[in-house]
């Protein structure tokens, strides 16, 4: 496998459009709930973990690029062939193929738990599960275009749900959230940990790298992607803590869908219910992505077909999202993955560029 991958002119993305790659990956499953998770460790200063979750995503951002940029136009399967040789390599390759897949169950089997819960309690899982990956089969088949296509449309639809979601303004208590810094610094950086699962994502950026036609201008639209989701994010724990109490709070599984009940519109009766199912919509870019990262990672790393692997994987998910079938598992399965995408999302870029660098600069020596 060659450490650098030149796609061809039709595949090339505008840079831009990395803004959009980034943001949609980011904002999944986790937006439903995450308040409750960071309000437990940090409580009324959970806002503050938010923010500081965010500035560090910056931090592991810059340190992404920088790595990519040493070997040009290539995706993190050739770093790691290039870094740690061609059989390690593989073998890393396949754990990082793992993750991928590891998140589409955990996006799929999260989103299929709310369907069942709100909206349709008696559809069994493996009909959500079969609908589902039919509509990731079709948009990956499509390619990369496609998926960037849905990405785009993810965003743009889904702006209407910022106002509806504003409705609980006229309610708030702003002294809840006074004192400021009143827990301690490590209750906020507990906070700061447990807002993992809900803020990875803009890994993809290791893949879909070779893909960018302004390489130069990588740094900037994936900042403003990152930038665009934190402050999403804080708007949307802020608008939490100051409408619920304290106790409401640490009792609602998924607060930003509770916060759609208390909207009444003269024509929809149940506006909870238009956001649960029109959750799929931005759903679908993380489950394409991470698909498709799977799929491509497979095709670099064995130079297997891609038709066959979109039908092996979709059936191996299908098969394991049945498993998860209670709240217990679900919780269980999600906070496993969290604790390992800590150090593979948050860590390991770290790592991976400090050997990046003792490689490049041990193949200066040997060229002298």
């Amino acid at each position: 496998m060659k450490v650098q991958y030149q796609p061809n002119p039709q595949y090339i993305l505008n840079t831009f459009i990395l803004f959009f790659i980034i943001h949609s990956i980011q904002v999944g499953i986790g937006i439903q709930g995450f308040q409750r998770i960071i309000f437990i460790e940090a409580k009324h200063d959970a806002w503050i973990s938010v923010v500081l979750a965010g500035l560090f995503t910056h931090v592991v951002v810059m340190i992404m690029i920088k790595t990519l940029q040493l070997y040009g136009p290539t995706d993190i399967y050739g770093i790691h062939n290039e870094v740690y040789g061609k059989w390690i390599g593989k073998i890393v390759n396949s754990l990082y193929i793992l993750y991928c897949l590891w998140m589409f169950v955990i996006v799929l089997i999260n989103y299929i738990e709310v369907m069942q819960t709100w909206v349709f309690p008696i559809v069994p899982t493996w009909v959500f599960s079969i609908s589902i990956l039919l509509l990731v089969i079709y948009g990956v088949t499509g390619g990369l275009r496609v998926i960037v296509g849905a990405c785009f449309f993810s965003i743009i639809l889904s702006v209407w749900m910022l106002g509806v979601i504003g409705f609980p303004l006229r309610f708030s208590d702003y002294h809840h959230l006074l004192p400021v810094m009143e827990s301690s610094i490590s209750s906020i950086l507990k906070g700061t940990h447990k807002m993992t699962l809900t803020i990875i994502g803009f890994e993809i950026l290791y893949v879909v790298y070779p893909f960018l036609k302004e390489r130069e201008k990588v740094s900037k639209f994936a900042h403003l992607g990152i930038a665009g989701t934190n402050l999403l994010y804080l708007m949307v724990i802020l608008i939490t803590i100051t409408y619920f109490s304290a106790g409401q709070l640490e009792n609602t599984i998924w607060p930003t869908l509770s916060l759609f009940k208390i909207v009444k519109l003269p024509f929809i009766e149940r506006t909870e219910y238009v956001a649960v199912s029109f959750w799929l919509l931005i759903i679908l870019p993380n489950l394409l992505l991470y698909f498709w990262a799977a799929v491509r990672g497979v095709r670099r790393t064995f130079e297997k077909k891609r038709k066959g692997l979109i039908l092996i994987f979709s059936f191996v998910i299908f098969l394991v999202s049945l498993f998860f079938n209670s709240r217990t598992k679900i919780n269980q399965f999600n906070d496993l993955f969290a604790s390992m995408a800590f150090y593979i999302t948050f860590c390991y870029p770290f790592i991976l560029y400090i050997l990046a660098l003792i490689k490049k600069k041990m193949a200066s020596l040997k060229e002298k």
